[in-house]
């Protein structure tokens, strides 16, 4: 009998599946030497965990690719992918892309799709190192990726969350009116994002918000200050001191989202695990 499921788990789950794993498309675009591999090439990519009250008793979340393009079907079961990794239960599937263990799922379709795996594998080794990374990066272009990934990553998380019914961050954004939370650093439009909040509802997205101008903008100077501060390697109020940082709009929901932002990493990262539970 597996270790039982707990709603951190599914909140974790949630966050792979939905915020995390399509961020493998991101990665893929970003290098050239990893999109290049596959050129030409049409398949179906699914990463996958056995869950017995999910719908069809599965979580996944696939990747179909049509001549070298990706698109991310996000929480969605496909019937026959070409590749697959299936994790035995959610805690497996969590403890391995958090980098908290190393539960091998069961593959299929490698052996016989053997090169595109392997450009797969590349892909995702390289996500995770950035990802799991508790230093920033020397490199500047694989600093302006991991902010790129975290700038993804934590708004969505935000949301899912919350559609999750995450207690505080739910309450949170039931009370909220419509308000937009947006993520910058300056001379790098690429990177920008934001979070939509209503009534309840919210929505992440890429780019830079485009209906107003957000409630509340956290805008860093370089790629390596944002790092900083996502990394927990500096404190918020210095680096805003410092001109660092500039909260543009409304500096009082600075250090709520900031909270937020962080409650999504400890889901992502797996230190949820390290909580004590009743």
């Amino acid at each position: 009998m597996g270790k039982r499921i707990t709603q951190d788990d599914l909140y974790a789950a949630r966050i792979f599946f939905n915020s995390a794993l399509p961020l493998l498309r991101v990665v893929i675009e970003s290098r050239r030497e990893l999109s290049s591999a596959f050129r030409g090439k049409s398949f179906v990519f699914q990463v996958s965990a056995l869950y017995p009250r999910a719908p069809g008793g599965k979580m996944a979340t696939h990747f179909v690719v049509e001549n070298g393009r990706f698109t991310v079907k996000v929480d969605a079961v496909h019937p026959s992918p070409d590749i697959e990794l299936e994790f035995s239960d959610l805690h497996k599937f969590i403890l391995f892309f958090s980098g908290r263990g190393m539960p091998l799922p069961r593959m299929r379709g490698v052996l016989k799709n053997a090169a595109t795996f392997a450009s797969l594998l590349r892909a995702l080794l390289l996500m995770a190192s950035l990802l799991q990374a508790s230093d920033a990066p020397k490199k500047l272009q694989d600093q302006v990726l991991l902010v790129k990934l975290y700038f993804y990553l934590l708004p969505n998380g935000i949301s899912q969350l919350n559609k999750a019914g995450h207690q505080k961050i739910h309450q949170w954004a039931l009370q909220s009116p419509d308000r937009a939370y947006a993520f910058a650093v300056t001379g790098y439009p690429a990177l920008n994002s934001y979070l939509r909040v209503k009534e309840g509802n919210s929505k992440a997205g890429r780019g830079e918000y485009p209906r107003c101008k957000p409630f509340l903008t956290l805008r860093f100077d370089s790629p390596r200050h944002a790092l900083d501060i996502l990394m927990s390697k500096a404190d918020m109020i210095d680096y805003i001191s410092k001109q660092y940082l500039t909260v543009e709009g409304a500096p009082e929901f600075a250090a709520l989202i900031g909270e937020f932002l962080f409650t999504v990493g400890d889901y992502a990262k797996g230190l949820y695990l390290d909580w004590k539970t009743e």
